[in-house]
C-alpha cells in the first residue's frame, strides 16, 4: 500500500500516487481525494482566524489522471463573517476539477446546538482480514484497498441504499494530519457506490459533481455514510449521503449522477 494519496512536488504540485485510482480504471482517479486535495487548498489560501470551511462543492470537468497535478486557488469574495474561495485542479495543462467553498465565521457568541438523528450505532468489529469491496470488473488495488469499509447495511455487490463506516488507512497528503473537511470529502464521493441502486455491469451512474456540507466539524477518524439514490428515466440521479461521526450527525453530501444503460 503506499504511503499516502498525494507526495508534495513543490508549491501547489502534487503527484498523484496509485492509491488515489478508481474502481474504474487504474489509470484515473476516484473523486475522493482530489476533492479533498482542493479542500486544503480553500482552507489554506489566505486564511482568516476564526473562520472555518463549512461548504464545498466539486464540479469534476474529466477524469482525473493519476498524475502530477496543479492547484491554483483564489479569493472570490472576501469578507469578515463569510468569505467564498475557488480551487481549480490541473494536470497536463488541462482543468480537470473546480472547487468552490465558503468559510463562515465561528462566532463569538453562544448558538445553540440544534443536533440531527440520534448517534447512530457503534463502529462494527473488523470480522478478520478487511478486504476491499468486491465491485464487477472493479480495480481494488488502489482507492478501495486504501480505505476501510465497515458495512452495517448493505455492501457493494447489492443494489440498495446502504450503510458503512469508513476510514482512510493512508494520509491524504504525506506527512500530514487532514482537516475535517478534508477527511469528509475523502470518503464522501463514495456515497453514490454506498447507496448504489443499480447493478453496474449494467449500468453507468457517474457523479459530475459533490457538494458536502458540514454545520460542525465530524471528531475522529470513522466517518459514516448513509446513502440513498434517486433515478429518473430522463438519464439524470441524485445520491444523498448522511454524514455522522460516532456523536451523531455532523453533515450531508449531494452527488449529481449521469445514468445510462451500458
Amino acid at each position: 500500500m503506499q504511503s499516502a494519496f498525494f507526495e508534495p512536488a513543490g508549491i501547489s504540485t502534487f503527484v498523484a500516487t496509485s492509491a488515489t485510482a478508481g474502481p474504474w480504471s487504474p489509470d484515473a482517479q476516484h473523486g475522493g481525494p482530489p476533492s479533498a486535495l482542493v479542500a486544503r487548498a480553500l482552507e489554506r489560501h489566505e486564511p482568516a482566524e476564526g473562520q472555518r470551511l463549512g461548504r464545498v462543492t466539486v464540479d469534476i470537468l474529466r477524469p482525473v489522471p493519476v498524475t502530477k497535478l496543479t492547484v491554483r486557488t483564489r479569493m472570490v469574495r472576501p469578507g469578515r463573517r463569510v468569505a467564498l474561495l475557488e480551487a481549480v485542479l490541473e494536470a497536463d495543462g488541462q482543468e480537470v476539477l473546480v472547487a468552490r467553498g465558503w468559510r463562515i465565521a465561528v462566532p463569538d457568541g453562544q448558538v445553540p446546538a440544534i443536533p440531527g438523528d440520534a448517534a447512530p450505532p457503534p463502529v462494527p468489529e473488523a470480522g478478520g482480514p478487511q478486504l476491499p469491496p468486491r465491485l464487477p470488473n472493479a480495480h481494488t488495488a488502489g482507492y478501495l484497498s486504501a480505505i476501510e469499509w465497515r458495512f452495517l447495511e448493505g455492501s457493494f455487490e447489492q443494489a440498495a441504499p446502504g450503510r458503512a463506516w469508513t476510514r482512510p488507512m493512508i494520509p491524504l497528503v504525506a506527512g500530514e494530519d487532514a482537516s475535517p473537511m478534508c477527511r469528509a470529502l475523502l470518503v464522501a464521493d463514495s456515497g453514490s457506490g454506498v447507496g448504489a441502486v443499480l447493478d453496474p455491469a449494467q449500468f453507468i451512474f457517474i457523479n459530475v459533481d459533490l457538494t458536502v456540507v458540514l454545520p460542525r466539524d465530524p471528531a475522529g477518524e470513522w466517518l459514516l455514510l448513509e446513502a440513498a439514490t434517486t433515478t429518473s428515466t430522463q438519464g439524470t440521479g441524485m445520491a444523498e449521503t448522511a454524514l455522522s461521526d460516532v456523536s451523531g450527525r455532523c453533515g450531508t453530501a449531494l452527488q449529481t449522477l449521469l445514468v445510462a444503460p451500458r
